[in-house]
């Protein structure tokens, strides 16, 4: 709690709760991290299980995404997935990551899918 709140205060950005509209249920969280000695300023997302296939890591992942390049004026945003990690690749490519590397983090190979140029603010993608 103190990284994510640290990240808040340091930064001026950091990691969103993600909730279902109809009910207002705590479903997981999206938001962008880059701590000291990270490989970038990263897009990630934590859905728990039993809400996985229903778009919620697209649809906020979209608006993380346009934020970091609109409100953050970033240049370049990154997501790090592990390879065996198929759910994640697939929002990345939805959310059209393209996959530049793969680089030895944090004790095992990692991905590196980059986001070259804000989203379109469109709702084209397919969730």
């Amino acid at each position: 709690m103190a990284t994510a709140l640290g990240h808040w205060v340091l930064r001026g950005y950091g990691v969103y709760a993600v909730e279902e509209k109809a009910s207002g249920r705590f479903v997981g969280r999206v938001g962008l991290i880059n701590p000291e000695g990270w490989p970038g300023l990263e897009v990630g997302w934590m859905i728990g299980r039993e809400h996985w296939g229903r778009g919620f890591a697209t649809e906020a992942g979209v608006a993380v995404v346009r934020m970091a390049y609109q409100a953050l004026g970033a240049t370049h945003v990154i997501s790090l997935i592990r390879p065996e990690n198929v759910a994640s690749i697939r929002v990345a490519e939805k959310l059209g990551g393209i996959r530049e590397s793969t680089i030895e983090f944090l004790d095992g190979p990692t991905h590196v899918y980059s986001y070259a140029s804000p989203l379109p603010l469109d709702k084209t993608l397919k969730l």
